[in-house]
């Protein structure tokens, strides 16, 4: 599938780490996201009901990231993924979470987790192991 929906940059803020600062404090969380679907019948169509809105799609990963706390980002971006293949017109969805704020003692621009779900692929659960 070559169709693609990106939506980049999407801040929001969170409550996620393993420290209780992080927990307490919150920091800024920045989401990319990268939908592959069919738009085919979008375009033909031009109408918003046949595609993924991504103004709705913003809202639902914004209450993702500013909701229940998780220790890891890779669990986060899980989640986020999750809730991306909802809509089952999406076959797999890319998701990278930034944490541009990351608690490392050493000068850096960014850390991020990047991670990519198909349709069907269940996620693990914890203490899985593949």
């Amino acid at each position: 599938m070559n169709d693609r929906i990106t939506l980049t940059g999407l801040r929001a803020r969170g409550h996620h780490g393993v420290y209780d600062f992080e927990r307490a404090e919150g920091q800024d969380f920045v989401v990319d996201v990268v939908l592959e679907l069919d738009l085919s019948t979008a375009a033909a169509s031009d109408d918003v009901a046949d595609t993924v809105h991504y103004g709705e799609l913003a809202e639902r990963l914004v209450k993702i990231v500013e909701g229940e706390p998780v220790n890891l980002i890779e669990t986060l971006a899980d989640r986020l993924a999750t809730a991306c293949l909802l809509d089952g017109r999406v076959s797999a969805a890319t998701v990278t979470v930034h944490k541009p704020q990351a608690p490392i003692p050493h000068e850096f621009a960014d850390v991020a987790v990047t991670l990519r779900r198909g349709a069907g692929e269940p996620s693990r659960r914890a203490g899985e192991r593949p």
